[in-house]
C-alpha cells in the first residue's frame, strides 16, 4: 500500500474525512475508491458513499477477498446509517468470517458490532445482548470500545435498566475520548440525554407531572398499579398483564386508573372505550361484559367494583394507581419516536423495526406529514422520512421492546 493510501486511512480512523480525500480525491484505483467512499459517508454523502464502495468492491480481483469483504462491511455500515435495514445478516456473516480467516479481526469485530446495533433497532434485544456476549471490548481500539459500550448502554435503556446504562455510557464517554472523533462523542453525548430528559408523564388525582427514565424505572419497582400507556399493559412489581392486542379493556383500565380514587361513570366509560354517544341497553350491557373481562384479567394486581353511578379499582391501602402516559399525545407515537433520532428512514425500513405492515407504516407516515410533523425527499423506493427530534422529551418508552419483567 503506498504512502498516499496509508495517510488516508488514518485520517479517516481519526475522523478526518477531508484529511482522507486531499490525498485520494482524483484516484480511481480499488484502495483509494474504497477509502473516498467511506470518506463520503462520513462527510454525510450516503448515496455517493455506497456507489463508490460498490465499485471498489467489484474492481478488488478475486484473490483478493479480504478487501472486498472491507468493502461490504463498510457498505453495510452505511445502510445501516441510513436506516436500510434490510440487508442480509448472512451476507454480512460470509464477509465476517471472510476477515476472521485472514486474521483482520478488527474490521471482524466491526462487521458483529453493526449487527448488534440493527438487532438493537429493531428491538430483539435478546438476540443483540447474546451476539454482544461474544465480544470482548478490552483488546479493541478505542472507537470500537465506544460502540460496544453505546450498544450495552441502548439494551439497558430500552430495558429500563438505568444504572448499568449510566455505567456503560460512562465507559463510552471515556473511551471516546481516548478516540477523539467528534463524532463519537456527540453519539454519546445524545446517549446520555435520554437519561437527562422526561420520558413519560404521571397522572395521578387529578395532576400530571414528567418523570425521567430513573423515576419510571422506580415506579415499575414499586407496588403501585401502573396503567402503562406507553406499553399498553397494566402492572404491579413484577406482575405484567399485557392488553396491547385489547384496545376497549385498556381504554377502561385507563379511564378507571385516572379517575381512582373515585369512580367513573358509565356513560363516560362507554364514549371513552366504545366512541359511544347515545346510551341504550345493549351499550350498557357490552360495557356489563367487558368490566368482567378486565376484572377477571386484572385480578392479580386489583379489583374492579361497580358503585351507584358507575366502577372504579378496588385497592388494599396503602397502594394506589397512576397511569404513565406518553411524553406527548401522539396517534403514530411510535413511528416518531423512531424518526425522532434525526436520521431518515424508509418506510420498509419503519415497518420492519416495528413489526408491522409497511401499508400500515405508510398511512401513518402520510397523517404526520399532512400536520407538518414530518417531512420526506427522495421518490419511489429512495423515498426518505425524518423529523426533527421532539424538542425536550426521550421517546425510549415508545420503542417497540418486551415488557420490563417479561
Amino acid at each position: 500500500m503506498d504512502s498516499l493510501i496509508t495517510a488516508a486511512a488514518r485520517a479517516l480512523a481519526a475522523g478526518d474525512p477531508l484529511g482522507a480525500l486531499k490525498r485520494i480525491a482524483l484516484r480511481d484505483d480499488p484502495p483509494a475508491l474504497a477509502l473516498r467512499g467511506i470518506a463520503m459517508a462520513q462527510l454525510g454523502d450516503l448515496a455517493r458513499a455506497k456507489l463508490l464502495l460498490r465499485n471498489a468492491a467489484r474492481a478488488f480481483g478475486p484473490r483478493e477477498a479480504v478487501a472486498r469483504a472491507r468493502c461490504l462491511v463498510a457498505e453495510t455500515e452505511i445502510a445501516l446509517a441510513s436506516r436500510d435495514l434490510g440487508w442480509s445478516a448472512k451476507t454480512l456473516n460470509a464477509a465476517r468470517a471472510v476477515l476472521e480467516a485472514h486474521g483482520d479481526h478488527l474490521n471482524a469485530a466491526h462487521a458483529r458490532y453493526l449487527e448488534v446495533r440493527r438487532l438493537l433497532l429493531i428491538g430483539r434485544l435478546d438476540d443483540a445482548e447474546e451476539l454482544l456476549s461474544t465480544l470482548d471490548p478490552a483488546p479493541l481500539p478505542p472507537a470500537l470500545r465506544t460502540v460496544h459500550e453505546l450498544a450495552v448502554a441502548g439494551i439497558a435503556l430500552r430495558r429500563l435498566q438505568t444504572s448499568p446504562a449510566r455505567a456503560a455510557l460512562t465507559r463510552a464517554e471515556q473511551a471516546a475520548r481516548q478516540a477523539r472523533i467528534p463524532m463519537l462523542l456527540a453519539e454519546v453525548e445524545n446517549a446520555w440525554s435520554t437519561l437527562q430528559t422526561p420520558a413519560a408523564r404521571r397522572i395521578a388525582n387529578g395532576e400530571e407531572r414528567p418523570l425521567l427514565l430513573e423515576e419510571v424505572e422506580a415506579l415499575f419497582a414499586s407496588k403501585t398499579v401502573v396503567v402503562d400507556a406507553c406499553r399498553y399493559a397494566v402492572r404491579s412489581g413484577s406482575t405484567v398483564i399485557p392488553l396491547t392486542t385489547r384496545p376497549v379493556l385498556f381504554a377502561l383500565a385507563q379511564a378507571l386508573a385516572e379517575a381512582w380514587p373515585g369512580d367513573v361513570a358509565r356513560d363516560v366509560l362507554l364514549a371513552r372505550a366504545f366512541g359511544a354517544r347515545f346510551v341504550d341497553e345493549s351499550h350498557r350491557g357490552r360495557l356489563r361484559v367487558e368490566i368482567g373481562r378486565l376484572r377477571r384479567m386484572l385480578r392479580p394486581v386489583t379489583d374492579i367494583h361497580a358503585t351507584k353511578k358507575g366502577f372504579a379499582f378496588s385497592l388494599p391501602h396503602p397502594r394506589e394507581v397512576v397511569v404513565l402516559a406518553r411524553p406527548v399525545e401522539e396517534e403514530h407515537a411510535a413511528v416518531l419516536a423512531f424518526l425522532a433520532d434525526g436520521e431518515s428512514w424508509s418506510s420498509s425500513a419503519l415497518a420492519l423495526a416495528l413489526g408491522t405492515s409497511q401499508r400500515t407504516v405508510q398511512r401513518a407516515l402520510d397523517s404526520l406529514a399532512a400536520s407538518g410533523k414530518t417531512q420526506w425527499f427522495g421518490h419511489g423506493r429512495a423515498r426518505r422520512w425524518m423529523t426533527p427530534p421532539l424538542p425536550g422529551f426521550t421517546t425510549t418508552l415508545l420503542l417497540p421492546s418486551p415488557l420490563p419483567g417479561d
